[in-house]
């Protein structure tokens, strides 16, 4: 593994009142497409330099869905890191990054399906997903790409309780 530094960031996990949780299907082309089925992920992005976890949580949700109506449920403890695929190394996260390390974040969307939108971010940034769903918890970890899963089986069980 190349010296680079694990890219610092949040992994939001959002529950609708029927306790399932929000994805979108990260598919940039085509290509992408066909290659990779596991492209389904909750919303996650970087944390800027000296910017609150929490807040950095809301401003990529904002961001990534139009999803500005939640509440806070909690987190988990810690950082959990993942190394991207040594294929990705170089390329993927802009090539400065070896992976990442999430603090990951519970929040009940308490707004109507009406609010989300992919389409129009508040970005500048192409939007980060073609379309989304709500799925029960336990699918989270055959959704997300192999070198994620770990990650996802890590969060699902420290928030399914938040489902009851």
């Amino acid at each position: 593994m190349p010296e680079l530094p694990y890219r610092p960031c949040v992994g939001i996990m959002v529950l609708n009142s029927d306790g399932k949780v929000w994805v979108g299907r990260r598919g940039r082309n085509e290509e992408e497409l066909e290659s990779e089925p596991k492209l389904w992920q909750m919303p996650q992005g970087g944390i800027d330099r000296n910017e609150d976890p929490v807040a950095a949580a809301k401003r990529e949700l904002e961001e990534e869905t139009g999803i500005q109506t939640v509440s806070y449920l909690g987190e988990v403890p810690g950082w959990l890191r993942y190394d991207l695929p040594m294929e990705k190394v170089g390329v993927a996260l802009k090539g400065k990054y070896k992976g990442q390390e999430q603090r990951w974040f519970a929040f009940r969307f308490e707004g109507d399906d009406t609010e989300i939108d992919i389409n129009t971010p508040n970005s500048n940034e192409p939007p980060e997903f073609d379309t989304w769903r709500w799925v029960d918890i336990e699918t989270l970890p055959d959704l997300i790409v192999p070198f994620k899963r770990e990650i996802y089986l890590e969060v699902v069980a420290e928030f399914r309780h938040l489902t009851k």
